[in-house]
């Protein structure tokens, strides 16, 4: 099939890249733009109980004040509040409501600190656009608003809460994306011009990923559309690397083996339809295994995630196909002067480091596999100190942003976890108002519950059949003590419940304690049905049910490491609580769908090298010779790519961007270059079974094919000429 693709592109480039051009232009002028979401309570199902409290508090308290923007005051000084000072909060607090601003619903005074050095405004907006774009240019209003307002006295104001976080969090991610994408493109284009010394082959792949993302991110806006999936400003960046990482590594896979063919005598055209045939397979296989590991996360619970597997599926079919029709066509125009104006294309260098390493591999396979597999065992112990944080604004954003500050300064001032407090809805089951000589006692119940700062009745519906207890944690809605102590507000809460009654918890801290029950789910559910169909694209690639167990076992032991070492530098090295809950998500997904790309390749390699007669040893050395330098140049630009993720300057990012790329640097030069090839060096014939693996059949076993050569490929005479 492969062969049948190559022949008819490399017939007829022109008419594939114009067919290519058309479709980017058609698909890019009518696509509809991408929406995006910030609120953390959209990324759950509704059969949450945070987010059955959130339905309720709508329908029985419809006109409920939820600030989603507080401005904070204090002095310029720092010193307390004045009785001028106060009079001043109170006029601006007046002549913001005033301004009717988009999307503000209502302005009304906060509380003062316990040390009198802070105030507050509250703003509410319409709950139905929360973590809205819209909502993030109305916090931009207000930002302005209230600065203007301040001028001429003597009071310093910052604008903070959900709808200021969602605009610092969209200014940050604008920032970010610019930051990514230009060090993606720098470190493509070094890297190719160092690797191939042409200029036109470093800068080709850029111009054609170019093409790629912008059909890409067209149909990724309209399959958004169609199913109604929730968008994030975070997954544009992820976006942005696994286009160009992975489009790169395709290309590279190809022109490697193209130069392989050019080297053999091989003429170009029949070289690029050679190439396409020999390395296609692996190509698909790879890109299949990353399509069918992303796809997996429809199966997960978190609106993020459900949205972000689908887009990034949707990137690689699109890379993969154009790996397969674009990038040969566009090559096979330019032939051999892709290379110009380097001469080392002509010749394969003598006694190349991957021929050591492959020799190294052949001598001492078991040495290798055990040196190799102690490092990753050694470092997955880091997993065992693994501990989840929740709160994604902030860790989508710098800290010294606005909101940020914000945050920190009202749990100084107030209590942590005034901020966002957990709200108990109680109500009857039956309709009928409650008693509300039981609200005095439930309250003191409540109160009692450790890591509980205060309860208290503060409504009750029109109708009299819910009330609303609102409980204030001692600790910030995110930290782990918070989440802890809601679970068990939460036990309290249904077992205090007067009968007739049913109690439902809802808030910040509540979203964050689903989240992880979502995310644990997750893990159960995600993680097996991945590496499952994973291994079934490596046995169908393989035609082997041996050699996918003994790949997926070292892909974990990758994942494993690559958790350890994200848990030791930021937990124990740069002293955070804890990784962003969705990260070992991202990185299984990401080091085991991407990393098993590498070991695609090389075991694709290894089999073709034992199918041309080779011993298992001989053709573990060789697939290293001439399959390392692809491996080691696509892992290493793949890991710098994602690398700089890293220069967004937030929590969340810069985690993935670390894990990411030292995932896929252990899986580009760990696992596919040692750990591998020498375990299937040490099993020999039998990691084929039950297929054929170790012959093509008519090949003698005493006069292999030459290196490179294809059995269907006539062999070059002096000349150069084929017969």
């Amino acid at each position: 099939m492969f062969r049948r693709i190559g022949n008819t592109v490399v017939r007829h480039p022109v008419w594939t890249i114009v067919a290519w051009l058309i479709a980017a232009v058609a698909i890019v002028a009518t696509a509809p733009s991408l929406p995006s979401n910030s609120d953390e309570s959209s990324f759950l199902p509704k059969s949450y109980e945070s987010i059955k409290a959130a339905d309720l508090q709508e329908k029985a308290f419809p006109s409920a004040f939820t600030p989603s923007a507080i401005a904070l005051y204090q002095r310029t000084d720092g010193g307390r509040l004045t009785a001028a000072d106060t009079k001043d909060v109170a006029r601006i607090t007046k002549e913001l409501g005033e301004k009717h601003i988009d999307q503000v619903q209502k302005v009304v005074p906060g509380q003062p600190s316990k040390d009198g050095k802070y105030t507050m405004t509250l703003v509410q907006m319409d709950s139905k656009s929360a973590g809205q774009p819209e909502q993030a240019d109305a916090a931009k209003d207000l930002r302005d608003s209230v600065k203007a307002l301040t001028k001429g006295t003597d009071l310093e104001a910052k604008l903070g809460g959900s709808a200021a976080q969602a605009l610092d969090q969209q200014e940050s991610s604008t920032r970010g994306e610019a930051l990514i994408g230009i060090g993606t493109f720098v470190i493509i284009l070094v890297t190719l011009l160092i690797i191939f010394r042409a200029p036109i082959l470093a800068v080709l792949p850029l111009i054609l990923i170019g093409v790629v993302s912008a059909i890409a991110n067209g149909l990724i806006a309209y399959a958004t559309k169609l199913f109604d999936l929730q968008a994030n400003s975070s997954i544009s960046s992820i976006l942005i690397v696994v286009l160009f990482g992975v489009g790169t590594d395709y290309f590279l896979f190809l022109m490697f083996r193209y130069r392989e063919r050019l080297r053999a005598g091989d003429e170009p055209k029949q070289a690029m339809v050679n190439a396409v045939a020999r390395v296609g397979e692996a190509i698909a296989s790879a890109a299949g295994a990353v399509i069918i590991a992303f796809l997996a996360l429809v199966l997960s619970t978190l609106g993020f995630l459900k949205q972000m597997g689908p887009a990034l599926a949707i990137a690689v079919a699109v890379t993969l196909v154009a790996g397969l029709t674009l990038i040969p066509a566009v090559v096979s125009l330019i032939g051999p002067k892709v290379f110009w104006p380097s001469k080392s294309w002509q010749t394969e260098p003598e006694n190349a480091r991957f021929a050591a390493l492959g020799r190294g591999v052949r001598r001492r396979p078991g040495l290798t596999a055990a040196v190799s597999g102690l490092i990753l065992v050694a470092l997955s112990l880091g997993t065992l100190g693994f501990n989840a944080t929740f709160d994604l604004a902030s860790g989508s954003m710098p800290k010294d942003k606005e909101s940020m500050v914000v945050q920190d300064e009202m749990q100084k001032a107030y209590s942590a976890g005034a901020a966002a407090p957990t709200d108990v809805y109680l109500s009857s089951t039956d309709g009928k108002p409650l008693d509300k000589g039981s609200f005095d006692a439930y309250a003191k119940k409540l109160g009692a519950v450790d890591g509980v700062s205060s309860a208290k009745m503060t409504q009750v519906s029109k109708d009299g059949a819910t009330a609303d207890f609102t409980v204030t944690l001692k600790y910030e809605a995110s930290a782990d003590k918070a989440i802890d102590a809601v679970g068990d507000v939460r036990d309290v809460a249904h077992s205090a419940a007067p009968e007739g009654t049913e109690a439902l918890v809802g808030g910040m801290s509540s979203i964050y304690k689903d989240i992880d029950t979502a995310v644990n789910h997750d893990y159960r559910t995600v993680f097996p049905v991945a590496a499952l169909l994973i291994m079934v694209i490596l046995g169908l690639l393989l035609r082997s049910v041996v050699a996918p167990w003994y790949l997926m076992a070292s892909v974990g032991l990758g994942f494993g490491a690559t958790l350890g070492a994200t848990v030791w530098i930021f937990q124990n090295g740069q002293g955070h609580s804890g990784l962003m809950f969705m990260l070992p998500v991202i990185m299984y997904l990401f080091v085991v769908a991407i990393g098993t790309d590498y070991n695609i390749l090389m075991i694709a390699r290894l089999r073709e090298e034992a199918r041309e007669g080779r011993d298992p040893r001989e053709a573990a050395g060789m697939a290293l010779r001439h399959a390392g330098p692809t491996v080691a140049a696509a892992g290493f630009i793949l890991a710098a790519t994602f690398a700089t993720m890293m220069l967004a300057g937030n929590a969340l990012l810069t985690e993935m961007g670390f894990a990411v790329s030292f995932g896929i640097a252990v899986a580009a030069f760990v696992m596919s270059m040692f750990f591998t090839p020498s375990l299937t060096a040490l099993i020999g014939h039998a990691a084929w079974w039950p297929g054929h693996g170790d012959r093509i059949e008519g090949t003698p076993d005493t006069a292999a094919p030459a290196v490179g050569m294809d059995r269907d490929t006539p062999a070059p005479d002096p000349s150069g000429r084929t017969h």
